[in-house]
């Protein structure tokens, strides 16, 4: 597994209780990697990932609410909800990362982690985001003319 998927599921587990039970980042953090261990640079990518993710919370939630008319976000299953968040944190502002890697990233996550359906609803989310960002290769933000 690559550092950069590595960083994503470890991103995925520690918003997971951060969103459950109101955790604060930092002990979510600590306990987890008093639990587990992960390669340095995995660490790194992954606490970036998590930080920026809780501190642009309303930022990515609503690029999700608009990608996902049909779903307020508190009725997403957690799994999902957060894995969400963070593949929206990659479109925002990881513009290295192609945006049709940052979906095959989250549908390949939300098989292993998520439940039956998560992987097609992850891909339909992630795709009406990137493609509202602009991010799709062909693809106009929406509103816009290609």
């Amino acid at each position: 597994m690559g550092t950069k998927r590595q960083a994503r599921e470890i991103a995925l587990q520690i918003l997971y209780p951060v969103d459950m039970t109101g955790l604060a980042v930092d002990d979510a953090l600590a306990r987890f990697f008093d639990s587990f261990d992960a390669e340095p640079k995995a660490r790194a990518r992954a606490e970036q990932i998590v930080r920026r993710v809780h501190a642009e919370r309303a930022r990515i939630d609503e690029v999700l609410a608009q990608a996902s008319p049909r779903w307020r976000l508190e009725r997403m299953a957690l799994v999902d909800r957060n894995l969400l968040r963070l593949c929206v944190h990659e479109l925002l502002f990881d513009l290295e990362t192609p945006a049709r890697v940052v979906i095959d990233e989250g549908v390949e996550i939300a098989k292993r982690f998520g439940a039956e359906e998560s992987a097609r609803f992850v891909n339909g989310v992630l795709d009406a985001a990137a493609r509202a960002l602009g991010r799709l290769e062909g693809a106009a933000p929406e509103g816009g003319t290609p």
